[in-house]
């Protein structure tokens, strides 16, 4: 197989037939034969050293997801395992090698191009050098060859261009998520009358996907659980599904819970922050991609999501991937467990075994042998709010969260929990100089129209001066919520926010996880 196309080839030849106008996908319209030449391969012993001869030489075919050994043309030759090499169309014209004139090889005339009003000695042999040595060697013979492409061949971008009026061909939609086998959509208007061709095309070209769906309202549009209306364009309305993210298994109904599968390198990166025996309170836990993986490496958390769905996707997380020994779920508002948990840890006892796994070579009933245990903390050393709409607007709950009955029982020098509270920047905090501030509640997050999966590249058009805006921004509204002055800086520095760019959601408005350390003035604070 080759890893590029040829730059020298026609455009045109390996594109799909023309299908404008097709309502109906038929897959049986999608057919084509291209004329080549071949390299007829007398003996297979020789295959591989004259493909890689014709290969370096860029003789031989050089396409993408096409091989360039095909079966011999002729039923009779292929019968007896006779190969060929495909040829890459011709652009060469160098002269016939003086010793392949008026030759045949192995009693079959070579295949030249000819000039009527010249004698031999015009005759052109129209591929290079390379390819003379075995040919005046009788070990191949050029013939020609008829290769027949089919709908399985082109991938979903060439069959979508086909059949898609000319005008729509700058912005394909190109970009999905796939979560389990559901691919989800967010078609914009101008497609919608192309929309089942595009699922079907999609299901067809997606190893894995059997259900294409296409979002009819922003996340959460409905309800507060970020859940979302919409249709099925193609295969079965069944929307249980089943993930794997670092290692762990998921299992939920994709449209009563909300999962982004392209957050999956920012839950890894917060979990890496994590320590082993260090406790976690994850207040919009969702159904666990950071409190699974982290009870997975030795982290206590408590998770908690307000959505029955997604407590009921979380506590079967936990139990599917052996973490009920860390990770523990609760179903209530985000608020009063930021409030209640900080009671509840320093009253709760909890010790957790860490046993030596039982070799094979161990004798049987060998019981493991317990390596470490390792106590629960009495506080919480780092709380997770990933709710990006409207998470910042929970910061207020950290007022006074440790009043002077608790105060007094927290360990000695117990540092203050870092918070990491995720946020969308809009447009408006993008543009320097912008007077709008970071929306303060109530904005749904909205799922990925088709096409961002190239967002960085097509749409990123801010500059450092409009980052640096927005993050001004995000630090004056986490200083409101907290009614105390927060500013730009590292992680763990007093006072300090150290935001992170996580993502562009949509042209010009991107997630953002801002974390800091709770100011003690803020968590000892007693309300007048």
């Amino acid at each position: 197989m080759a890893s590029e196309s040829d730059p020298e080839l026609d455009p045109t030849m390996f594109r799909p037939p023309i299908a404008r106008g097709m309502q109906i996908l038929d897959r049986s319209f999608f057919q084509k034969t291209v004329r080549l030449k071949a390299a007829r391969v007398f003996d297979n012993k020789n295959i591989s050293r004259i493909r890689s001869q014709l290969e370096r030489s860029k003789d031989a075919l050089q396409q993408d997801r096409l091989a360039n050994v095909y079966p011999d043309p002729d039923p009779d030759q292929a019968k007896v395992g006779r190969k060929c090499i495909l040829l890459r169309p011709e652009v060469r014209q160098d002269p016939l090698p003086p010793a392949m004139l008026n030759e045949s090889t192995n009693g079959e005339t070579p295949h030249y191009q000819t000039n009527d009003d010249s004698d031999h000695k015009a005759i052109s042999w129209p591929h290079s050098s390379t390819l003379t040595e075995p040919a005046t060697q009788n070990l191949i013979s050029v013939i020609p060859y008829n290769l027949n492409l089919d709908y399985t061949y082109w991938p979903y971008h060439s069959i979508i261009a086909s059949i898609l009026p000319e005008s729509l061909h700058s912005e394909i939609p190109s970009g999905f998520s796939q979560v389990g086998h559901v691919v989800h959509l967010n078609l914009r208007e101008t497609y919608l009358p192309y929309k089942h061709l595009i699922a079907q095309i999609l299901i067809d070209k997606n190893p894995g996907a059997r259900t294409v769906i296409n979002k009819i309202d922003d996340v959460g549009e409905e309800n507060e659980f970020r859940t979302f209306k919409y249709e099925c364009l193609a295969g079965e309305d069944d929307l249980n599904v089943v993930v794997s993210e670092a290692g762990c298994e998921f299992r939920f109904d994709y449209g009563k819970v909300y999962w982004n599968p392209r957050l999956s390198t920012e839950h890894g990166r917060l979990v890496a922050l994590f320590q082993a025996g260090e406790a976690v309170c994850d207040v919009m836990a969702g159904i666990g991609p950071f409190a699974v993986p982290a009870g997975r490496k030795g982290v206590f958390v408590w998770g908690n999501d307000l959505n029955p769905e997604s407590y009921s996707g979380l506590t079967d997380a936990i139990a599917r991937n052996k973490a009920g020994d860390f990770v523990t779920a609760f179903n209530q508002d985000g608020r009063t467990f930021i409030k209640d948990t900080v009671r509840q840890l320093l009253e709760d006892e909890k010790k957790v075994e860490i046993k030596k796994k039982v070799s094979r070579k161990d004798p049987a009933g060998t019981k493991p042998e317990v390596i470490q245990l390792v106590e629960q903390p009495k506080t919480f050393q780092h709380y997770v709010l990933n709710l990006p709409a409207s998470a910042l607007t929970f910061l207020s709950s950290f007022i006074g969260l440790y009043p002077p009955e608790l105060r007094e029982k927290i360990p000695e020098r117990t540092p203050m929990p870092l918070v990491h509270v995720y946020c969308f920047s809009t447009k408006d905090e993008l543009e320097a100089g912008s007077s709008s501030s970071i929306p303060s509640g109530n904005i749904n997050e909205p799922a990925d129209p088709i096409g961002d999966d190239n967002i960085d590249d097509q749409a990123r058009v801010h500059t450092d001066a409009q980052e640096d805006n927005a993050i001004a921004k995000i630090c004056a509204m986490i200083s409101r919520q907290l009614q105390h002055e927060m500013r730009p800086g590292k992680m763990g520095d007093k006072d300090a926010v150290e935001v992170w760019d996580v993502r562009d959601v949509a042209p010009k408005k991107r997630m953002f996880c801002a974390s800091f350390r709770l100011p003690e003035e803020v968590a000892f604070r007693v309300s007048g």
